[in-house]
């Protein structure tokens, strides 16, 4: 999320772009295709925010995309997509992960089902509320789901993505309880580009330039 409604529009065209770039180049390596869409998905997600925004938050259709690519969407879709894309030698420890998105992203689903998704300009940032049950374990789950699954990818590109988006979560995060300007546009952006230079490096997936089994 950015601070204004402009400020998402114009980080999330632009993230977009770079996911396309991605995907372009991701073709030639077809596991990596589900990582390479996330700019894509994070790109559209922040679209879908500037909408929220003109809307004045509220529980119309714009708030409910956004928790539905925000929660159980992502807590999915990240661990599958570094599972496909990971050396060999770390996709049973990925099923860790992949379990906790599995049954997280289950949950959100149910609750975004079950309850109403209400979000609130709050100055600078965009607040959400689902009155999630159990949250602690679901958050918990998430985290495990999407940041986890990237630190332990076994790859060094792929861990230092998951130590930037740690970090850009935490901040963001930090400066949202705080009700001032969201910097996840920011950190989004960044890690886009991380990902797409990770992408279009010399060698097919889980391997090092000369094509070596990593």
């Amino acid at each position: 999320m950015c601070w204004s409604a402009t400020a998402d529009l114009v980080a999330g065209a632009g993230i977009t772009a770079v996911g396309a770039v991605a995907v372009a180049s991701a073709v030639r390596r077809p596991r990596t295709l589900p990582l390479a869409a996330l700019p894509v998905l994070l790109g559209g997600h922040q679209i879908i925010e500037a909408e929220v925004w003109h809307r004045n938050g509220g529980t119309g259709p714009a708030t409910v995309a956004w928790a539905v690519i925000a929660l159980p969407l992502l807590a999915l879709w990240v661990p599958v997509a570094v599972l496909c894309a990971a050396p060999a030698g770390a996709r049973r420890r990925l099923l860790v992960p992949l379990a906790a998105g599995a049954a997280t992203s289950a949950a959100l689903a149910h609750t975004l089902a079950t309850r109403t998704v209400m979000s609130e300009i709050r100055g600078h940032t965009v607040g959400y509320s689902l009155g999630l049950p159990h949250s602690e374990l679901i958050v918990a789950g998430y985290l495990l789901a999407t940041i986890g699954s990237l630190l332990l990818a076994g790859d060094r590109g792929l861990v230092l993505f998951g130590v930037l988006v740690g970090v850009g979560a935490a901040v963001s995060f930090t400066l949202w309880r705080r009700e001032y300007i969201s910097t996840w546009c920011a950190f989004a952006a960044l890690s886009s580009v991380l990902l797409t230079l990770w992408i279009r490096r010399p060698g097919p997936a889980g391997t090092d330039a000369a094509g070596h089994p990593r």
